[in-house]
Parts: structure tokens; C-alpha cells; sequence
């Protein structure tokens, strides 16, 4: 604790491992900075009862929308695409699947959110452009994440443009900037598909691998 002050540390070796999730994929409309819109799920217990609308299509849409509905949440979930991502884990999506079928989670596909009201989401068909208005207590955007950049840039790490992958030893996590190595899902860019637990956590012992022999 410094009281706000700026501290200047020097070290030879720095790994910066800082993530992904504090920067949400935003939707961009009226409405998503009311407090009953979220980019985290949390915990389904609080929303026993509600009307829950969960916008995406991927692994923690569907997760999120099983545990809702298992809750007693009543759950809509809202996707762009015309159908869920084949990629949704094997034993989540048929049970996903399963649940739309029976009815007990309503899902609209082909589908965007056009803006959030205190007590509703109107939503619009991308086929149709028909628009209709759900009675909505809560929303969770579940559009997935970004790295930021703009601090790897700022300590010199060339960052590809498209993919924000910055630029490093695939054997060594060390980057461009000799002494800088990154670790975790922040090494990954956009392509978070690519790095899990079951690999990421060897970062560690690659990069100290790499630091000794130095």
C-alpha cells in the first residue's frame, strides 16, 4: 500500500499474466448500463422466480442457462447465430438442447438485442427485423471477453492486429522485449479456444525453465 503514490520497481525478468475477463465484449445498446445487466454470471440462487434473458450462444450461455432454469429462474436465451456452437461442451449442449425442446428455456436464434428497459428487452429478428418486448428482470451478456492490448503495447510487445496474439516464443513465453514473457490466456489473444487449465498451467515451469538457463 503506497496511498496512491507511484512506485517504480526494476527487476530482469517480468511475466505479465493478467487475463482476459475485465474487458466484456459490449453489446452496444440503450440500456446495458442498468444495474440489472451483468457480463459475469455469478450465482442462480438469487434468481429464483425471475425473468432472466441471457444473450449468446457459447459454453457459458448455455451453462448459465441450465443452472437458471434448475433454479427456478423462467430463462430466455438470445443468440445471433441460427443455431447454438456445435464447440458448446458434449454433455452441455444436448441437455441444452433438450431443455428448448421441452419448452422449459425459451430461445431465440437469429436474434439481437435492441435495447434494455428496466422491465423488459426488446429484441430483434435479424431474418424478419421483427422486433418483439420480453418481460425481463435481469440480463446476463454473455458474449465473451478481450485481452487488453493496450499495456502489452505500452511495454513494447508487438501485438497482432487482428488476432491481439502478442508476440512470443512459443517455447519460452519470452516476447520480443528479451527479459518480458507473458503466461496464461493473455498469451493467447482473441484465440482463448486454444488455451485451457489443462495447458495453461505449464506456463509456470516453461518460463522458469527459461529464466535459469539465462
Amino acid at each position: 500500500h503506497n496511498d496512491g503514490k507511484k512506485s517504480e520497481y526494476r527487476s530482469r525478468f517480468v511475466i505479465v499474466a493478467t487475463g482476459y475477463y475485465d474487458n466484456p465484449n459490449r453489446l452496444h445498446v440503450p440500456g446495458e448500463e442498468l444495474p440489472k445487466v451483468s457480463h459475469y454470471y455469478t450465482d442462480p440462487h438469487p434468481f429464483f422466480g425471475k425473468n432472466v434473458l441471457i444473450v449468446g450462444g457459447k459454453n457459458s450461455a448455455c451453462i448459465a442457462g441450465l443452472e437458471l432454469h434448475r433454479y427456478g429462474a423462467r430463462v430466455t436465451v438470445v443468440h445471433r447465430r441460427p443455431e447454438i456452437k456445435q464447440s458448446v461442451k458434449y454433455w452441455i449442449l444436448p441437455d441444452f438442447l433438450n431443455r428448448v425442446n421441452e419448452g422449459a428455456i425459451a430461445l431465440h436464434l437469429n436474434s439481437v438485442v435492441q435495447s434494455i428497459l428496466p422491465e423488459s428487452v426488446k429484441i430483434r429478428d435479424t431474418q424478419t427485423n421483427a422486433t418483439i418486448d420480453i418481460p425481463n428482470d435481469f440480463v446476463f451478456a454473455l458474449t465473451g471477453y478481450r485481452p487488453d492490448e493496450t499495456f502489452l503495447r505500452a511495454c513494447g510487445i508487438d501485438v497482432d492486429d487482428e488476432t491481439l496474439v502478442p508476440q512470443h516464443h512459443p517455447e519460452t513465453l519470452e516476447t520480443n522485449v528479451p527479459g518480458l514473457y507473458v503466461a496464461g490466456s493473455i498469451s493467447a489473444g482473441k484465440e482463448t479456444n486454444k488455451l485451457f487449465i489443462e495447458n495453461g498451467r505449464f506456463h509456470g515451469g516453461v518460463i522458469v525453465k527459461s529464466i535459469l538457463e539465462k
